[in-house]
């Protein structure tokens, strides 16, 4: 009888199914963004629309060509002392061959950059809530590729890059809870703490000029996610994907629905931003956590970042931060929240058998998420504040107090979003739409 032979395990081949799945996560990503776009475009006044809506736009060709020359590599490159990657065939993307697989997976290099491409776009676009009314729209651009480069590219390598201190840490962050949420959340809190309050805040009423605009936004959200989150597992060959998907429905209809609570008990009232705004934070807090936990696990999770961003997005009031949108009180606060319920409410089931306090593990998970969670908020602040600073004794981060007022659509882009004058498009429309006020009024006084 011929002596066994033992054959090295099979390297992984091209999987057509997840690559088809991973091209459809990544869409879904990317349809975030505009629907970021409304959903922050509905919660400004009407002078602010289109800003609000170019802002997050801006940030979809800004940061696809970063990401392309420099990004990538940055964030997944070879590790270099734990804080940044760098490897140079990812310069531009030259050195890669359409057939290359990202290492240890089934898909094509080019489809996990482009996956990660659209979480590089979204995250400083998150951003932008917390600034609305007040910035000017070219300080806006050259912020987003500075703080592209300088924070979320080595925060994403620091969390997901192999070799990353806090992905060596064993910090859990399924799709974004520290790199993106927290990230983006603790940069709006550095950027508002220096360009200071809107003209008016807590005198003026600021109230969402359209509420079905808020709701169609978080409707494109909340579908965008599936993609967000199941896809960050890169395929579907052992139910991760599939946990996470689950996850996520649940614990954004526990969020929305803690929040209407909340808002009932404190306020009296269900409101339609109140429902946007509780699904929202349902997303963010279980994009870490949700690979992690059982359905269970994320309804007490979605339940609790429900009730907690519901009561933070007050904070602003007590303490005299002008956070717009609340993307601090939403975004930083859900993040901090989801990343930290993982020490307690990780089952040992999901992504790996790390167990959180409430399954026998005790606290060591827990302790590792405080590290990656307030490592993060703190270098994104600091970071964020210091290159909104040099930019405004620089260039100027505001616009005129006049513009302001008067509205940023029209100072900055010299359009406004929606026609009032009733007699159709055009300045001959605006004329006779004037004239005929006119005559009116002139029968009214006679």
């Amino acid at each position: 009888m011929a002596p066994a032979i033992t054959l090295a395990a099979e390297a992984p081949k091209l999987s057509s199914a997840n690559t088809g799945f991973m091209l459809i996560a990544s869409a879904l990503v990317l349809i975030m963004t505009p629907g970021l776009a409304f959903f922050y475009g509905g919660m400004v006044r009407v002078k602010s629309t289109l800003n609000m809506l170019m802002m997050s736009f801006i940030s979809m060709g800004i940061v696809t060509i970063l990401w392309v020359l420099y990004g990538f590599s940055m964030s997944f490159g070879t590790d270099h002392g734990s804080l940044i990657g760098w490897t140079g065939d990812y310069l531009g993307w030259t050195g890669i061959d359409k057939m290359d697989l990202w290492p240890g997976y089934t898909i094509p290099v080019f489809v996990f950059a482009v996956f990660q491409m659209m979480f590089a776009i979204i995250t400083p676009a998150l951003i932008s809530g917390a600034l609305a009314d007040r910035v000017k729209f070219s300080a806006w651009a050259l912020f987003l590729v500075l703080w592209a480069t300088i924070v979320y590219f080595p925060v994403a390598h620091w969390v997901w890059g192999t070799g990353g201190w806090a992905f060596e840490l064993g910090v859990i962050d399924f799709a974004g809870g520290t790199a993106v949420h927290i990230n983006a959340g603790a940069a709006a809190l550095g950027v508002i703490l220096v360009i200071g309050k809107r003209v008016g805040f807590k005198k003026d009423p600021m109230r969402p000029h359209s509420l079905p605009l808020v709701m169609l936004g978080a409707g494109l959200l909340w579908f965008g996610w599936f993609g967000f989150n199941a896809g960050s597992w890169l395929g579907n060959d052992d139910g991760v994907g599939p946990l996470m998907f689950v996850n996520t429905q649940i614990a954004t209809g526990a969020a929305m629905l803690a929040w209407l609570a909340y808002e009932k008990i404190r306020h009296g009232a269900f409101t339609t931003l109140g429902a946007a705004s509780g699904a929202v934070a349902g997303l963010v807090a279980i994009t870490p956590s949700g690979g992690a936990v059982s359905p269970l696990g994320a309804i007490a999770v979605g339940a609790i970042a429900g009730v907690a961003c519901a009561a933070a997005v007050g904070l602003k009031f007590r303490f005299g931060y002008d956070d717009s949108l609340d993307v601090v009180g939403v975004h930083m606060v859900g993040g901090i929240v989801g990343s930290l319920l993982i020490g307690f409410f990780a089952s040992g089931k999901g992504q790996s058998d790390v167990k959180g306090l409430f399954y026998g593990g005790g606290l060591d998970q827990f302790w590792k998420q405080c590290a990656g969670v307030f490592a993060v908020l703190a270098y994104s602040l600091v970071a964020s504040a210091i290159l909104a600073f040099l930019l405004d004794k620089t260039i100027g981060m505001r616009v005129t107090e006049d513009e302001e007022v008067s509205g940023i659509d029209q100072a900055e882009h010299a359009e406004t979003a929606y026609d009032f004058s009733g007699a159709g498009g055009g300045v001959a429309g605006s004329v006779t739409a004037s004239a005929l006020a006119a005559a009116q009024s002139k029968k009214v006084d006679a």
